[in-house]
């Protein structure tokens, strides 16, 4: 645009009359200024940072995801475990309950009632117990993962409006 101003004499005064070629002029030291500040450079700098703090937020997405799957499969051994240990104890109980039958038939009717139930209860408690650990270390786990990503990205306000609302949900999580 200034060549252009410059080639045809830019009116009858000259060029350094006319008011477009000194918006020209300005805007090339307005540039010249820009590079020579390395403007270009910070604002580079500040996207690859931007870019960094998503690519590591992606990664602790990504383990997160690593532990819950690992919690998951856990849970599963655990609960095939008990189911394995449930037939166990069905199958000894049933073992024990035909030996005593062959000894006393009226004494084993009711001997064979009070086996099962205890073996129905140690199930039972088996069950809750793998259950409760397994909860225990997902608790534990989502408790250390909210805390880091708590600390990471939130402040006062951000963390008040979080606690109003656990507030909130109390109350609905009693019910």
């Amino acid at each position: 645009m200034l060549l252009t101003i410059l080639a045809e004499g830019a009116g009858a005064g000259g060029p350094l009359q006319d008011p477009t070629f000194w918006v020209a002029v300005g805007v090339l030291v307005v540039f010249a200024i820009m590079l020579w500040t390395k403007v270009p450079k910070l604002v580079g700098g500040m996207l690859d940072n931007k870019i960094a703090e998503i690519k590591t937020t992606l990664d602790e997405a990504a383990d997160l995801r690593k532990e819950a799957e690992a919690l998951k499969a856990e849970y599963e051994a655990k609960t095939a475990g008990a189911q394995a240990e449930i037939e166990a104890l069905m199958d000894s109980a049933e073992k024990e309950a035909a030996i005593l039958v062959k000894e006393a038939e009226a004494e084993t009717k009711a001997l064979v009632a009070r086996r099962k139930k205890m073996a129905e209860e140690k199930i039972g408690a088996a069950e809750r117990s793998a259950i409760a650990a397994v909860r225990a270390k997902a608790a534990t786990a989502a408790t250390q993962a909210a805390e880091s990503l708590i600390a990471a990205r939130h402040d006062a306000a951000a963390d008040k409006g979080l606690i109003d609302k656990a507030i909130g949900d109390i109350g609905k999580t009693l019910n």
